[in-house]
């Protein structure tokens, strides 16, 4: 597995991890706790649905930034 596939899998755990938290704490700190048994499972489909849009926004920015970091580092 490569460096960068290692690097995505922890950022994507990270990422996961905080939107997981603050939808808890969204549901439970709101009057949203009555509803909380539908609300959660909603909650755990949206953050997973959303992370591969902020992945492929942030990989076209990535792409350009490494091949001038290398770029510098050489010379």
């Amino acid at each position: 597995m490569s460096m960068r596939t290692q690097i995505s899998a922890m950022v994507f755990m990270m990422v996961q991890a905080v939107l997981f938290g603050a939808g808890v704490l969204t549901i439970l700190l709101t009057p949203l706790s009555n509803h909380a048994m539908l609300a959660m499972p909603v909650m755990i489909a949206l953050s997973v649905c959303c992370q591969p849009l902020s992945r492929g926004r942030s990989h076209r920015g990535s792409v350009r930034d490494i091949g001038a970091g290398v770029e510098s580092t050489t010379t």
